[in-house]
């Protein structure tokens, strides 16, 4: 879609974009040349669906905060405006790309808007309601968990003077005692929702995916079933992109995608190699190739496997 073709959709739909604060929110609307700023609070977030109302904004484009964002999109969304999340990576690359290198809250706002505006085509990700946001919450706290068990067990390596050690392995049993206490809210969350229990129990019929893996994706991925295989294998960040210039043709490279999935997805596609028979079979065929290609290669085939068994609402069935 050219400028003025997304400009025309903008005046249409009518964008704007807000950037989110731990505090306050300041939404602008370039197309319709005006701009408002808003507590983040109940108070705020009504002051604002007042405002969309008055302007009839029908989609707000915002980056990922941190987790600051949350509640005036769940406020947006239950009022009927489209929320559309962006890469904060790729909207500053946009206003590089313009030539714009000053920051501050309005002209992020500003940016926001006009990256939502020249790719007004781009595919909106799936809204995810409350239970998917308390699972991601869950699983958000189990990965740093694990980060400082990690960072402990480094550190009794090195540690020898005893009664550091003894505080050290103190503290490491407690977090573990978390860990399972973790794991046990997170099963239970999703058992007690039937949609995602059952969806999740088909994702673990195939070798190689357990628990952490199927809550993983439920949380991290709710487009699982409703993409192409492309488009599966780049949201993860399994997608091969090609390196080449004139004559030169470099190694095809992954980038981008969720991180935090892909790297439960290496761990589930190591667990496969072995144990599923066709990803098995699918590695012995790349047998020559380095390692890591052959792991990311089956990391991309269990990702499309299991888009197409959420696709379907089947189970796996082998070969």
């Amino acid at each position: 879609m050219d400028k003025e073709g997304a400009r025309e959709m903008a005046e249409r739909v009518r964008i704007a974009g807000m950037d989110v604060g731990k505090q306050y929110l300041v939404i602008d609307s370039p197309a319709l040349g005006v701009s408002v700023g808003v507590t983040n609070d109940t108070r705020g977030h009504e002051a604002l669906l007042a405002w969309c109302a008055e302007h009839q904004v029908a989609v707000v484009a915002l980056e990922a905060s941190g987790g600051y964002e949350r509640a005036v999109a769940v406020r947006l969304r239950d009022a009927g405006v489209i929320v559309r999340c962006l890469n904060p990576l790729r909207v500053r690359r946009f206003a590089q790309a313009r030539g714009k290198l000053a920051k501050n809250d309005r002209v992020d706002a500003c940016t926001i808007a006009l990256y939502a505006e020249a790719f007004a085509d781009e595919r909106v990700a799936v809204p995810q309601d409350n239970r998917r946001v308390s699972l991601r919450e869950h699983l958000l706290v189990r990965v740093q968990t694990l980060d400082v068990i990690s960072t402990i067990i480094s550190q009794l390596e090195h540690i020898h003077e005893r009664s550091l050690r003894a505080m050290l392995q103190a503290r490491l049993q407690g977090l573990k005692r978390s860990l399972v206490a973790l794991d046990r809210r997170i099963a239970k969350l999703v058992a007690s929702t039937p949609d995602l229990a059952a969806l999740a129990d088909r994702l673990r019929s195939v070798p190689g995916v357990g628990p952490v893996l199927a809550h993983t994706l439920l949380a991290l991925l709710p487009e699982l079933g409703h993409l192409t295989r492309r488009q599966v294998a780049s949201l993860a960040g399994v997608a091969p992109f090609d390196d080449d210039s004139g004559k030169r043709r470099g190694a095809r490279q992954i980038d981008g995608g969720r991180a935090g999935l892909r790297r439960v997805l290496y761990m589930a596609a190591l667990v496969a190699k072995r144990r599923n028979p066709e990803i098995r079979t699918f590695a012995e065929r790349l047998k020559g190739k380095p390692g890591k290609a052959i792991i990311t290669a089956c990391m991309r085939k269990l990702i499309v496997i299991l888009n197409a068994i959420a696709r379907d609402g089947t189970v796996w069935q082998p070969i």
